[in-house]
């Protein structure tokens, strides 16, 4: 419990800064609404007449114009984008920078096995990552009661469920990396959320590359997908899970045999 206090210590400010920006822009673009509603019936027959851009943010599949439909595709995106990268760079790190920041010595000469430390480093990270959701979580509920429309519960806590599941999926994934790695950690970690991100979004414009949908975890937290569906897409949440469990499973046996310098 020790090792997962100072995880969460460590990454406090972190996480007030990722936490804060995404919920503030969740905020912002929440409130913006009810301004835009007058013309954006007009906005969504112009943007599901624009071909690919409309097919890979999923705006052929719901009305734009309805507050749920503005909420996944615009509130879905910063949420969807900016938690995936949170959650990477959390995770990613948390290994790799004892080596990093040259602390491992001192860490390990502790009465601490190896297995036990990388637990409690990856307990503080599912912390991290589900604080994070719930803030988030409050403040996208808060918000929408404040500018006056009325709350679909389930379509948003079905979103936000999907997203945190996504997070916790590249968190177990970057973990694994980390174990891996030495140094640099942060730019590999940012990289491989932005490249799962764009897999999404030629998932969606091409049918040739459908079977990336079963590679990005962004494929089952497809905003557009669960709420015109009302439901998330069981099969391929189990087999984002099973990936985050090989990269959890991948970091614990590395960095049991690891030469740690």
């Amino acid at each position: 419990m020790v090792l997962i206090r100072h995880e969460l210590r460590q990454g406090r400010a972190s996480f007030v800064i990722w936490t804060t920006a995404v919920a503030m822009l969740l905020a912002v673009c929440i409130f913006i609404f009810p301004q835009m509603q007058d013309g954006m019936e007009g906005m969504s027959e112009m943007f599901a007449s624009m071909g690919g851009f409309t097919e890979a943010f999923g705006m052929d599949r719901i009305n734009f114009g309805t507050f749920i439909g503005f909420y996944a595709v615009e509130c879905g995106n910063i949420l969807g984008l900016g938690g995936a990268l949170y959650a990477a760079l959390f995770s990613v790190g948390a290994l790799a920078k004892e080596e990093q920041g040259h602390t491992a010595e001192f860490l390990l000469a502790h009465p601490l096995s190896r297995g036990r430390v990388a637990a409690e480093k990856l307990a503080a990270v599912m912390i991290g990552v589900l604080t994070f959701n719930i803030c988030v979580y409050v403040v996208a509920i808060v918000s929408t009661i404040l500018c006056g429309e009325k709350v679909p519960f389930k379509e948003i806590t079905l979103l936000h469920f999907a997203y945190l599941l996504m997070q916790l999926e590249i968190a177990g994934i970057c973990f694994g990396i980390s174990a891996f790695m030495r140094r640099g950690t942060a730019g590999v970690g940012l990289g491989a959320a932005i490249l799962m991100y764009f897999f999404n979004l030629i998932a969606n414009l091409s049918k040739s590359a459908e079977f990336l949908r079963y590679i990005t975890p962004f494929a089952y937290a497809d905003g557009a997908d669960i709420v015109s569906l009302k439901k998330l897409d069981v099969g391929l949440i189990c087999l984002g899970m099973i990936y985050a469990v090989l990269g959890i499973a991948a970091a614990f046996t590395k960095y049991r045999r690891k030469d740690i310098i």
